[in-house]
Parts: C-alpha cells; sequence; structure tokens
C-alpha cells in the first residue's frame, strides 16, 4: 500500500482516531504536524483548490480568537497566518485528498 500523509495536529483526538485506524488497516502513516511543521503556500494550494473555505475550521477557538481583518481573508490566509485553523485531518496518498473521518473517508481508505 502507498505511504498516506496525514495533516493535523498532535492533540487532535480525531486525527489519533485516524491515524491508529489507518495502521491498523494495514496502511503506513506518515503524520505531518502542521503546527510544528507548517505547510508552505505550494503545499497549501492543493488543499485550497479541493476544499476551498471548507478546509477552514470555524468552529475552533483558533477561529473565536481571530481579528475580524483575519476572519474576513481569503482561506489561504487564515490557514498561513494560523495552520491549527485547518479542519482535520487531510489525508493524501498522492492521488487521493479527503478531508474529515467520517464513515465515507474511512471506506474511501479501507478502514
Amino acid at each position: 500500500m502507498n505511504e498516506i500523509t496525514l495533516y493535523g495536529i498532535p492533540t487532535c483526538d480525531t486525527c489519533k482516531k485516524a491515524q491508529k485506524a489507518l495502521v491498523a488497516a494495514g496502511h503506513e502513516v506518515r503524520f505531518r504536524d502542521v503546527r510544528a511543521e507548517p505547510l508552505t503556500e505550494a503545499e497549501w494550494a492543493p488543499l485550497i483548490a479541493e476544499f476551498g473555505s471548507r478546509l477552514v475550521n470555524r468552529n475552533s477557538t483558533t477561529w473565536r480568537g481571530l481579528g475580524m481583518w483575519l476572519r474576513e481573508a481569503e482561506a489561504e490566509a487564515q490557514l498561513l497566518a494560523q495552520p491549527t485553523l485547518m479542519q482535520r485531518p487531510v489525508l493524501t496518498d498522492g492521488t487521493r485528498l479527503t478531508l474529515g473521518w467520517d464513515d465515507k473517508v474511512q471506506a474511501l481508505w479501507g478502514v
């Protein structure tokens, strides 16, 4: 199986569940901590293209702490300034790209 990159933060319960389930299903998972190792503009670009503003978690405490100017900015600017605003997890194997960890996403990854 191809290696799956999981973009998230280590304190995210959903990221932990996804990583554990993917490993149990036989996948090799590379965890990318977006707080410790922020994505570049070039790395954000395909995620923004695929998910747009859905990539921004507007229910997070980080979102509630944003200033008005950043809340009204484009998703890319928000995520570059505050990577933990990213809805998690984002998974990719180089060909597929998914957001979240619902039943549909789990089925796609064979979990």
